[in-house]
């Protein structure tokens, strides 16, 4: 279990969460992808393998649902293999793969949420003193829970040529669960490539 997953499942109260779109990119100049027909492989870095086979086969089931012929990148290149520079290019390019769609956790934080109620420690016969005291240490109280933020950067290259076209960063709060989680932003993603207008929109 990587530290992706880990972090994800050790939230102590699962809630909805949303995939906020911290910064996104596009290429000057860049036009509506002519992948029609080709095929366009998803790619989540991580070392779970479960975990990477939802995020890329709801990746490639978004992408094939706007033309290109979606793929999901584990069933194209043996896990031992990914990892590989040159490999994976060789394997990509035998397979005649025209574009890659890149997730990577760039960053996982934990933060403890408090209730609204705090109190302070020591207590003066002087309210004043107490005044000074209290505000200088204010300690919060109430139960506590984790709050888990994951950061995922994401990447569509053109491998005729390997450069980016475009980019986004993500942030979300309290995944319900790493399954849901990957799922729901494969598909927020390729929302946000229709936005930005770069790949014709889906079936509702």
């Amino acid at each position: 279990m990587n530290l992706l997953h880990t972090v994800m499942l050790s939230a102590a109260v699962l809630l909805a969460a949303d995939n906020e779109f911290v910064s996104t990119w596009k290429a000057p100049g860049a036009k509506p992808l002519d992948f029609a027909g080709k095929k366009v492989a998803a790619v989540l870095i991580s070392q779970d393998t479960s975990l990477r086979m939802s995020a890329e086969e709801a990746l490639a089931r978004e992408i094939t649902a706007r033309g290109p012929n979606g793929i999901a990148s584990y069933k194209m290149v043996p896990k031992e293999l990914l990892t590989d520079k040159k490999a994976a290019k060789e394997w990509f390019e035998r397979a005649g793969v025209a574009g890659l769609v890149v997730l990577r956790p760039v960053q996982t934080e934990t933060t403890k949420e408090y209730s609204a109620v705090v109190w302070t420690s020591g207590y003066y016969n002087y309210a004043w003193e107490y005044w000074d005291y209290g505000w200088s240490s204010v300690i919060p109280i109430g139960k506590g829970r984790d709050r888990q933020t994951i950061t995922v950067e994401t990447v569509l290259y053109d491998l005729s040529n390997g450069s980016p076209i475009w980019a986004c960063v993500t942030r979300t709060t309290d995944p319900k669960d790493p399954q849901s989680y990957v799922k729901s932003l494969a598909i927020d993603i390729v929302k946000q490539l229709e936005k930005d207008g770069l790949v014709r929109k889906g079936p509702r």
